[in-house]
C-alpha cells in the first residue's frame, strides 16, 4: 500500500492554524518565506496576529524575544539554514540566556533544499542549536508528527527549535500515536541491532527493518524526535538488549543526532555503532533523492551499514 505524501512544513502550518483558534497568545512571525514555511497560512486567518519582518532574520529573533517578554508565544519562522546561521548569536544571547518562551521554526532542513545548493541545504542546525542551554530540539518524521511537535511546543515554557523539510516525504505515523517531548517512540522492535534516526529518513528504517527481516535480522527502529532533551532510557535499554547503535540524519556527523546518542553510550553502555550522515562535506546541487543515494542515507546503505556492524559485536 502506498503512503499519503505530505511536507512536514504542512504539519508546521496546520498547527499553527490549530494554536490560532485556541491560543490567543500565539503569534507568528516570518522572515519573507511565508508561503515557502507555511506561516501564511496563519497569517492569513489571523492577520492581526501575523507579521512578516522581512530578510532581517536577527531582527525576527529579536522582535520574537520582546513577544515573549511581553507574554506571547512567538513563532519565528524561516528557512533553517537562515535562521539557525544568520540569527543564531540573537537565539543563544537574547532567547536562550533569557530562557525566553520563543519558539523558532527552521524549514527546509537537510538535503530536501538540494536544488538549491550548499548555501540553502541546512546541515548544521541540529548541532549548533542543541549545544544551546535551555534550547528543545524537536526533528519530526512526517507531516503528522510535525503538527504534534508544534503543539507540543506551545505547551511547554523556554526556547525551542523544530526542524522541517521542505519535499513531500512519506507520512507512516498515525493522528492516534502519542508524541511526548523527551520520549522516544519505538517503531519496530528489534534484538540484532537497533537504529536511532530522526526527521523522514526514518522511514528508510522501516524500508530496511523489512529487508532484514527477510534475511533473519530483527531490526529495532526508533524514532528519536526529540534530540534534545534526549531519551536516554531508551538508548541505554536498546544498546543493552540489541548490542550495537546506528544513528541516521539529514546533518552533518559531527555534533548532531550521532554524537548525542554517542555521549551517552560512552558514559553508560559502550557498545558498536556507526553514524550515518553527512561526512563533514558541503553538498552538491541535486534532488533529494539522489543526494541520500550518493551520501548513502537509504534503506540500501542501513541494510549495508547493519551487514557491517554485525561483524563488529
Amino acid at each position: 500500500m502506498s503512503l499519503k505524501m505530505l511536507p512536514t512544513r504542512d504539519g508546521y502550518g496546520h498547527a499553527l492554524i490549530e494554536l490560532g483558534a485556541t491560543n490567543p497568545n500565539v503569534i507568528v512571525l516570518d522572515a519573507d518565506l511565508a508561503k515557502s514555511t507555511r506561516s501564511d497560512w496563519f497569517g492569513n486567518k489571523y492577520p492581526d496576529r501575523f507579521f512578516d519582518i522581512g530578510i532581517a532574520e536577527q531582527d525576527m529573533v529579536g522582535t520574537a524575544a520582546g513577544l515573549a517578554l511581553g507574554g506571547k508565544i512567538p513563532f519565528a519562522t524561516t528557512y533553517a539554514v537562515f535562521v539557525a546561521g544568520r540569527a543564531w548569536d540573537q537565539i543563544r544571547t537574547t532567547v536562550c540566556y533569557s530562557n525566553l518562551n520563543v519558539k523558532i521554526a527552521g524549514a527546509h532542513g537537510g538535503i530536501s533544499a538540494g536544488g538549491d545548493g550548499a548555501t540553502h541545504q541546512s546541515l548544521e542546525d541540529i548541532a549548533v542549536m542543541r549545544v544551546l542551554p535551555n534550547m528543545t530540539v524537536l526533528v519530526p518524521c512526517d507531516a503528522i508528527e510535525a503538527k504534534k511537535a508544534t503543539l507540543a511546543a506551545a505547551a511547554i515554557q523556554g526556547p525551542c527549535y523544530l526542524r522541517f523539510a521542505r519535499e513531500a516525504t512519506p507520512v507512516f505515523t498515525s493522528e492516534d500515536d502519542i508524541f511526548e517531548i523527551g520520549k522516544a517512540a519505538i517503531l519496530r522492535d528489534g534484538s540484532d541491532i537497533t537504529f536511532i534516526g530522526c526527521g523522514p529518513l526514518v522511514h528508510e528504517a522501516l524500508l530496511a527493518h523489512d529487508q532484514l527481516k527477510d534475511k533473519g535480522i530483527t531490526l529495532r527502529v526508533i524514532n528519536m524526535h526529540t534530540v534534545k532533551p534526549l531519551d536516554e532510557e531508551a538508548i541505554v535499554k536498546a544498546a543493552k538488549e540489541t548490542g550495537a547503535i546506528i544513528t541516521l540524519e539529514e546533518a552533518q556527523v559531527i555534533g548532531g543526532l550521532g554524537g548525542a546518542v554517542a555521549e551517552v553510550l560512552a558514559k553508560t553502555t559502550p557498545v558498536p555503532m556507526e553514524m550515518m550522515a553527512i561526512q563533514d562535506t558541503f553538498l552538491e546541487c541535486g534532488t533529494p533523492e539522489q543526494l541520500a543515494e550518493k551520501y548513502n542515507l537509504t534503506a540500501k546503505a542501513i541494510v549495508a551499514t547493519v551487514e557491517k556492524i554485525l561483524k563488529r559485536k
